[in-house]
């Protein structure tokens, strides 16, 4: 063991290595009792490494079971771990786990919602997350105002934002009524608010924001908003093929048990979940979950309602589609988790 600190402690899991590089220079993190600063290596594996103040885990990267999630975000949730407002994040519902921590590969800001990829690998999360792999990802956009050919066609071949030159590789439009206008648009980067701001370059308005597609892995439609499936490992080791890491021999996920009924049965309690997280984070101070289920089981069923009627992932078969003659290739053919 001869690397930088910060390697390895995203390889443990405790955060991307962008995340990590900043707790060191903010002083969060020391070893073996002194603050750590940048370009600090650990050479040794009985170290004793702090962030925060708490001890942490340094296990080799041969002994981290890399672990991914793909979680549904619901528009609202921020992709922050605290919130000093207390406003609700994505990181609330993850499931807890020993040793290591969840990393989410990417962000999605407030206003957008869905698939949100996270890890215990953390430089897994820093390889997908690099420019330089151009990973794909698809967006369903909603936008409001007129559209034109010409417009598709500034918007694929590229567009000059603050930030530098932008475009959609693909643009499929998917129907819609009057001023509001649905497509499938695809991009190769993760940049703030890229989707935005082409549209916006535009001078349309972009009313709705959803991911739904990181790679070759899917937002299900079975997959509540709020709730998130682990992947199976063969999805693990296509993420980390992508990005040239070795394949993942180790799961926590018991193949023989995968069956239609299996699968039936955790998307109802993936649901079960959702609601009850739903009942706690809404039940006032110093009232009990008893005294307010009623009232908050009847805005679940509206709310499951509407979820179970949303088109989340694919294209939706009884809407009329039309490819816009971009001159680009189609996109890949796509296999779902």
């Amino acid at each position: 063991m001869n690397e930088k600190l910060q390697k390895i402690l995203a390889r443990a899991g405790h955060g991307s290595r962008r995340e990590l590089e900043t707790m060191i220079q903010a002083g969060r993190v020391s070893l073996n009792g002194q603050v750590a600063k940048l370009g600090d290596r650990l050479e040794d594996e009985n170290a004793l490494v702090r962030i925060d103040g708490h001890k942490v885990s340094i296990k080799d990267s041969e002994d981290v079971i890399c672990r991914v999630l793909a979680y549904n975000k619901p528009e609202g949730e921020l992709c922050t771990r605290h919130d000093p407002e207390g406003r609700r994040t994505v990181f609330d519902r993850l499931p807890k786990i020993k040793d290591s921590r969840w990393v989410s590969v990417g962000r999605l800001d407030a206003n957008t919602g869905g698939l949100l990829l996270f890890t215990t690998d953390g430089e897994l999360a820093n390889r997908l997350m690099h420019p330089s792999r151009e990973v794909e990802r698809e967006y369903l956009v909603r936008v409001f105002g007129e559209v034109n050919e010409d417009m598709i066609r500034n918007v694929t071949s590229g567009v000059e934002l603050e930030d530098g030159m932008a475009r959609f590789e693909d643009v499929v439009y998917a129907g819609g009524e009057g001023m509001n206008h649905t497509f499938y648009v695809m991009i190769t980067e993760g940049r703030n608010r890229e989707v935005r701001r082409l549209w916006e370059s535009q001078g349309v308005t972009v009313s709705r924001l959803k991911r739904v597609r990181y790679g070759d892995i899917f937002l299900e439609k079975a997959l509540p908003r709020g709730g998130w499936v682990e992947l199976e490992l063969k999805e693990v080791n296509y993420l980390r093929e992508m990005v040239e890491l070795k394949p993942e021999r180790e799961t926590l996920i018991d193949p023989d048990l995968h069956s239609r009924k299996r699968d039936r049965s955790r998307g109802q309690k993936i649901r079960r979940a959702v609601k009850r997280h739903e009942e706690r984070v809404s039940t006032p101070k110093g009232r009990t979950r008893s005294a307010t289920r009623g009232n908050v089981a009847t805005k679940g069923t509206t709310t499951n309602k509407v979820n179970n009627g949303e088109a989340v992932g694919g294209r939706d078969g009884k809407q009329k589609q039309r490819r816009v003659n971009t001159g680009l290739p189609k996109p890949k053919s796509r296999t779902r988790i």
